[in-house]
């Protein structure tokens, strides 16, 4: 009997389970594998760090979502260098993303813009990635754009690719009719406009200062989000950065589809070790901790006191203010059918307690009526490894990316002495939504380790496509 495992179900094919759609595990997997995709870039890709940030950051995005392949369509004439240093090359994340170079979009396939490329007339669908400084979102390609680049930030093109990648996502799974026919975006500045998010009066000031002590609370789908955020920023000497990362847990098949720095090569090894390897390789330098996260661990005085936690579990999360952080940056997803897009984001010290948030007990009831889960039981799997598989969550990688470039931008304002938010909630289904609050109690001051991001001139590229 081959029963695929816990850890090696792929958590967004799990979707056309739990929906009742796919009658067993293989049916989902061949509704996932007619998924495709096709990205194509302008000639700003060989000069614009924030347009390379945004096409790396859809190629590993998408070749875990849109299992069916990823058509990439780059001008033969465009010269790549890499702009980001430490992060792999253009050609390379290509090829270890699975994807393929064509010369042409297919007018089928779904497909995603970056750069003033000129689109087919006619497309099934067909979105704009936009960004500029600290705002990104995503237009119809056809569209006026809002705006010019003038402003690199390459966390706005991690952004727009991770919006485009849910458009893309939301229109072949027919989840909502406006996919693809919409202007949604946000300011990682001034994430509470909403209306008019792309403004340049909800822009944020150049980009001086990164982190450079940080602990990582779990690194799966969020934690590798965070690191692969914080890889894409504009560090010049990446060795004066100090990351404590924290899990217990190894990589498995089902880390693969979520979590956007896991390599089949990785399998087995322990997350920790795994992302150290991938961190020190693009410079950084870091330590590692194995034990559990709870209420006995104390951070010491010369140790990170900014902490990006991303943990699905409530003991660990009662815990964040007990161990001696300054400043806590947390985010919980969504994890079934309905709420797999929903993000909420919470800063600490703030208007609660962790105590109070996250209470004992409360286990979610597991569902495993669903026609998928009855053949398993047909096919000799126990109630118990029925019930196990039915409880793992929902995934997308596109939500945890989100999730992750927001919480980047809680520690960034930290640094340009922006305003902080004590809570963002937002559904990617339908962002206009949202809603942030404000932070009302001031932090105790500290120093939370910066570097400086040398001047090195700003690129401009503008947009012309109408």
């Amino acid at each position: 009997m081959n029963i695929v495992k816990p850890d090696e179900l792929h958590r967004l094919v799990k979707l056309a389970m739990d929906t009742g759609e796919a009658e067993s595990i293989e049916h989902a997997q061949r509704i996932f594998s007619r998924y495709r995709i096709g990205v194509a870039v302008g000639f700003e890709i060989g000069r614009s760090n924030t347009h390379q940030a945004a096409l790396l950051t859809f190629l590993r995005l998408a070749s875990r979502v849109f299992l069916g392949g990823v058509d990439v369509l780059i001008p033969d004439e465009a010269a790549i260098p890499n702009l980001l240093p430490g992060n792999q090359g253009i050609a390379e994340a290509i090829l270890a993303a699975g994807a393929r170079r064509v010369k042409l979009l297919e007018p089928n396939v779904p497909s995603v813009y970056i750069g003033t490329i000129e689109p087919p007339q006619s497309a099934s669908f067909a979105v704009r990635a936009v960004f500029n400084g600290w705002r990104a979102g995503i237009v119809p390609v056809h569209a006026d754009v809002p705006f010019d680049l003038d402003s690199e930030f390459p966390l706005s093109g991690a952004l727009a690719a991770a919006l485009a990648v849910n458009e893309a996502f939301l229109f072949v799974r027919q989840d909502t009719p406006e996919a693809g026919l919409r202007e949604i975006g946000l300011s990682l500045w001034k994430p509470d406009a909403v209306e008019d998010w792309w403004q340049a009066e909800n822009d944020g000031p150049r980009l001086t200062y990164l982190p450079s002590k940080l602990w990582f609370i779990g690194l799966g789908h969020l934690g590798q989000a965070y690191l692969w955020g914080l890889s894409l920023l504009p560090y010049a000497n990446p060795e004066e950065v100090e990351l404590i990362l924290h899990d217990i847990d190894v990589v498995t098949a089902s880390t693969l589809s979520t979590s956007i720095l896991s390599e089949r090569p990785m399998m087995d090894k322990r997350k920790t070790r795994a992302m150290a390897a991938v961190m020190e390789a693009r410079g950084f330098r870091t330590a590692i901790v194995e034990r559990k996260f709870d209420k006995t661990l104390r951070v010491q005085p010369d140790e990170p006191q900014v902490a990006l936690c991303g943990v699905d579990n409530v003991l660990a999360r009662r815990a964040l203010c007990d161990v001696g952080f300054k400043f806590i940056v947390e985010a919980g997803i969504g994890s079934g059918v309905k709420d797999f897009r929903a993000i909420r984001i919470h800063t600490f010290p703030g208007t609660k307690d962790p105590h109070e948030l996250w209470k004992p007990g409360g286990e979610k009831v597991v569902e495993s009526s669903a026609p998928a889960y009855g053949d398993l039981k047909a096919r000799g799997l126990d109630q118990c490894g029925v019930t196990l598989l039915a409880g793992k969550a929902v995934g997308a990688p596109f939500v945890g990316m989100t999730a992750a470039v927001l919480c980047l931008a809680e520690v960034l304002r930290l640094l340009h002495e922006g305003t902080l938010f004590a809570v963002h909630d937002l559904d990617l289904k339908s962002l206009s939504y949202r809603a942030s609050i404000e932070h009302k109690g001031g932090l105790a001051t500290f120093n939370p380790g910066f570097v400086s991001v040398p001047d090195r001139g700003t690129r401009h590229t503008n947009y012309v496509c109408r």
